[in-house]
């Protein structure tokens, strides 16, 4: 039996027919196709979701931030749901590819179905395309390779039978996950075939939960148990795998504390005894020392990024030896540890039940306890004082307003800018979904687009979005769709006139904030010295149709929330924030280069301190 349908056609058949499963729950893989029609996929891709309207087709303002809208929508749904991205040709396709970036590193799953060229070649050079004197076998969509997991390109309509169960493949690995491009020539989505009856039949794709070698398994509680100092590092894989609930058993078994990374908070909540809090270079001054000492350290889904290791510098005992629990292989063999591959879910219970009555010292167990209330109170009074009492509100008392006022289950997002480091060290996460912070590529702009995924992920949650300035003006876009479709979010609009962490930086390596603040050019020094630019954020936010409130303190803070939560259209709460006062770090080091000579004797001290901090690097071998 077969079906006679165009490429286009028969694509989006098949991606309506795709379910995954784990643990006996079964659901719609898709849920539907994020777009922006051009000329090279409105005849093809366009004509086929106007003819499958079961298969819902969302209109966005910019091709780069659907793909965060759609990570964001995987990442709330623990890698167990996914959407389609479409665009044009040209700069429709190379504007999705900084979202592919990001989808990779993160190791989330999205679709991308980019508009090509003419597979004929015969009205060549067609609009918007790139053209090579050394070949024809090339688009801008090549560009797509290194930031996908599967890349492919659909030249004639019968490999699109043998490329979609590829696609589906590597967008349920839990090991491979990431961006998959198929790259759509523009003729050949409008070309006919005779395509199999079996192509387009229910698919379920089972999510696993791969248990580990028996004999690395039962080394790994070996070392444990010959240990001192343990500690545990909880990275995203440890929420993907839905092991929050036999980490705190195990935690709470064991009294090994737990840190966690940027995407790996909330695995725990942060007042169990046992909880450190952010780990690495924004993590708290307890999470840093514990790790400093630590003789094994249990990497729960992590990738170790520079800075959850303070590029390589926090982990300091000369004897120290790795346990990485990773469904990635590649990411399990890191720091030369001994790499116990499978999910981090079933790997936990067996090696509780390897581990016995394993428990860390008491005095231990007592230390952590009394770090966490420790922390828990410097918190209390960072998110009540702040760092001055001169306005405009630090952004610490923003944080700490708004974490207070959140619900369990509520969403907060934030990717980039000065956020991250305080609400690593800060925010008091409640559930694994309570804490979205985007840090694997960092990508100013994810937030606006990232709140509008993660509402349709899972509508019962109420989700704020800090976003800075500087985000703000690289893509606000999606505000416009979240109106059109009815998503209600909130977004905490913080103006501080400048990039304030990228300043701070700058300021850290003696080049004194150069080129970081919003002025207008001075006349006399040539510099961008003068006054601040006159850009009004709110009413932009407004033009573009959400609600907008203003505030300017605690008080005025918290009102705005409360109407927030009663209004049905996305709010923007827009607040003026300090530029300079951020949460102070805690002996760690972040590796930024710092130029060897210079005229500056601010540059000239911070390369003498960049050369003492090199020297507490480790290689692990």
């Amino acid at each position: 039996m077969t079906r006679r349908l165009t490429v286009a056609q028969a694509t989006i058949t098949f991606l309506k027919n795709q379910y995954i499963e784990r643990d006996g729950i079964e659901e719609p893989y898709f849920g539907g196709c994020f777009g922006i029609f051009g000329h090279g996929n409105v005849a093809g891709l366009g004509q086929a979701l106007q003819q499958n309207p079961d298969f819902r087709y969302y209109q966005c303002r910019n091709e780069q931030s659907m793909v965060h809208t759609a990570v964001a929508y995987a990442k709330l749904k623990n890698r167990l749901g996914a959407f389609v991205c479409t665009t044009s040709i040209g700069p429709g396709a190379t504007n999705m590819i900084t979202g592919a970036a990001l989808a990779t590193i993160n190791r989330l799953p999205v679709l991308l179905l980019p508009g090509d060229i003419f597979s004929t070649r015969e009205p060549n050079p067609v609009l918007q395309q790139l053209e090579s004197a050394s070949t024809q076998d090339i688009s801008v969509n090549d560009c797509f390779k290194p930031v996908s997991k599967y890349w492919d390109r659909i030249n004639r309509p019968e490999q699109l039978i043998y490329s979609l169960p590829e696609v589906m493949r590597v967008l349920t690995s839990q090991a491979e996950m990431g961006a998959v491009t198929l790259s759509m020539p523009q003729d050949v989505q409008t070309h006919a075939y005779d395509f199999p009856e079996d192509l387009f039949r229910k698919r379920v794709w089972h999510v696993g939960r791969p248990r580990p070698d028996l004999p690395t398994l039962k080394k790994a509680a070996e070392w444990i148990r010959a240990s001192k100092k343990p500690v545990i590092v909880a990275g995203g894989g440890a929420i993907y795998s839905g092991a929050d609930g036999i980490l705190h058993d195990f935690a709470t078994k064991t009294g090994i504390p737990v840190g966690e990374t940027f995407a790996g908070k909330g695995a725990v909540k942060f007042d169990e005894p046992y909880s450190i809090g952010g780990l690495g270079a924004t993590g708290t001054k307890y999470a840093i020392e514990i790790s400093n000492e630590a003789d094994v350290v249990i990497g729960i889904g992590t990738r170790y990024s520079d800075f959850t290791t303070a590029s390589k510098s926090i982990f300091k005992n000369p004897d120290v030896k790795f346990i990485n629990i990773n469904i990635s292989e590649f990411d399990a063999f890191k720091h030369a540890a001994l790499p116990v591959i499978g999910d981090a879910k079933v790997i936990l219970e067996e090696l509780s039940d390897l581990l016995g009555d394993f428990e860390v010292a008491a005095d231990y167990r007592k230390k952590i306890s009394d770090y966490n209330h420790a922390w828990d109170e410097e918190v209390t009074q960072i998110y009540i004082e702040g760092n001055s009492t001169v306005p405009p509100i630090d952004q610490a008392i923003v944080i700490g307003t708004l974490n207070n006022f959140m619900g369990r289950r509520d969403v907060m997002i934030n990717a980039s800018g000065s956020a991250p480091g305080d609400l690593h060290k800060l925010w008091r996460a409640t559930d694994p979904k309570n804490f979205h912070l985007e840090y694997g590529f960092s990508c100013m702009g994810y937030e606006i687009a990232a709140g509008l995924g993660a509402k349709m992920a899972d509508p019962t949650r109420d989700v704020y979005v800090i976003c800075g300035d500087g985000g703000y003006l690289m893509n606000n876009h999606e505000i416009v769709t979240s109106i059109q479709e009815g998503v209600k979010f909130t977004i905490l609009l913080l103006n501080n006139n400048g990039y304030a962490s990228i300043g701070g930086l700058s300021e850290s390596i003696g080049s004194e904030r150069f080129g970081t603040m919003y002025n207008y050019r001075d006349e006399n020094s040539g510099q961008l010295s003068g006054d601040f630019l006159p850009v009004d954020l709110a009413k932009n936010a407004e033009s573009l149709g959400a609600i907008v409130i203003k505030a300017t303190d605690r008080t005025s803070l918290e009102a705005a929330l409360e109407q927030s939560k009663i209004n049905t259209t996305t709010t923007v709460i827009y607040i003026e924030t300090s530029l300079y006062r951020t949460v102070k770090g805690y002996n760690a080091w972040w590796e930024v280069p710092i130029a060897e000579v210079s005229e500056s004797a601010s540059v000239q001290k911070a390369y003498d301190t960049y050369v003492e901090n090199k020297k507490t690097q480790r290689i692990f071998l």
